[in-house]
């Protein structure tokens, strides 16, 4: 039965039963009217409305069910799916948002990794001409400085070492930045090895102390995955370094009972009450790519604390021991600086 023949019947069955009880009850009506008539009547009339908004109330639930999930879904935290409840066309309408919500996400994931994999096919072209065009330039620039060094007179020559110098941080930078545009270790080395390197050659402000613990044995991850990983610690790091003024950052690379864990806390003002950036609905968009799951929160000592769980398609043994994991933490804490 559509909606709309049963919110017909159901206000005409309560107007028939009104009409009912004044044909077939004692009830009369004198002109003028009586004020127990008029009080009758006012009590019957409110009885009516009451139990037709208790009906339609409950027929119409659902659709306030479906008007909350469209308020309040979003795209890049995947929730469970509304469920279906009601008959005909409540039914139908709740199975076709559930729908809209599986395409919606779907062809969101799509042009999120079409657009993901352009960024890194251009980051790697930038990072390609930094290290073949700019940095051979720049190294062809120093061995001529030092050429016209060694035949300049002494105060030239001290002069143009200057500039070698200066020409040698530029050069220096210009590598980092083609390094962290194409984490070129995590291609030859793997994941531990460019989080190292990450954490290591990460120009840090004074008065900033950045640790990590990596375990060695994990569970083996895709390339892609290995990738999503390393940029999500990468934004997650360099915003900590610009933005929270924390005196000290963690980070963490274990496996867990659901696959392997990255952890990022800092002890900095915290992201607070504000609305997520174009950072972190970065790497929410880069952990949907894979089917992971990033979790943003303020751990009890204040900051901010960012979690990735990336599922490994098969389960561990069992759960590591959450009590001892702290020992471990400090027992083999490798304090990272930058060179």
């Amino acid at each position: 039965m559509s909606l709309f023949w049963r919110i017909f019947l159901l206000n005409a069955a309560v107007l028939v039963a009104a009409a009912a009880l004044l044909l077939l009850g004692p009830i009369t009506v004198s002109t003028p009217v009586l004020l127990t008539e008029a009080l009758i009547l006012t009590g019957g009339i409110a009885f009516m409305l009451t139990a037709n908004a208790a009906m339609l109330r409950i027929g119409l639930a659902p659709l306030q069910r479906v008007t909350r999930a469209m308020t309040t879904i979003d795209l890049l935290r995947p929730v469970p799916r509304t469920e279906v409840v009601g008959h005909g066309e409540i039914a139908d309408l709740i199975r076709t948002f559930n729908t809209m919500l599986d395409r919606l996400e779907a062809e969101r994931a799509a042009s999120s990794a079409r657009a993901l994999s352009a960024q890194e096919d251009e980051r790697r072209r930038i990072a390609q001409e930094l290290h073949d065009e700019v940095g051979q330039t720049l190294t062809a620039v120093l061995l001529e400085l030092k050429r016209v060094s060694d035949q300049a007179p002494a105060p030239v020559r001290d002069e143009l070492r200057t500039v070698q110098e200066i020409t040698r941080g530029s050069l220096d930078e210009i590598r980092r930045i083609a390094r962290r545009l194409r984490p070129g270790v995590l291609e030859e080395l793997g994941l531990v090895s460019a989080l190292k390197s990450l954490t290591t050659e990460m120009p840090t402000p004074d008065g900033l102390a950045v640790r990590h613990h990596l375990e060695p044995d994990l569970p083996q991850l895709g390339q892609e995955a290995e990738l999503v990983v390393y940029r999500v610690a990468q934004e997650a790091c360099t915003n900590t370094v610009r933005h929270a003024a924390a005196s000290r950052l963690e980070l963490r690379l274990a496996g867990t009972w659901r696959g392997v864990e990255l952890r990022i806390r800092d002890d900095g003002r915290g992201v607070g009450d504000s609305p997520e950036g174009a950072g972190l609905r970065g790497m929410r968009e880069r952990a949907l790519l894979i089917g992971a799951e990033l979790q943003v929160g303020r751990p009890p000592g204040g900051g901010t604390e960012i979690r990735l769980t990336v599922p490994t398609g098969r389960p561990a043994s069992a759960e590591p021991d959450r009590t001892t994991a702290p020992a471990a933490a400090a027992a083999d804490p490798t304090p990272a600086r930058p060179d």
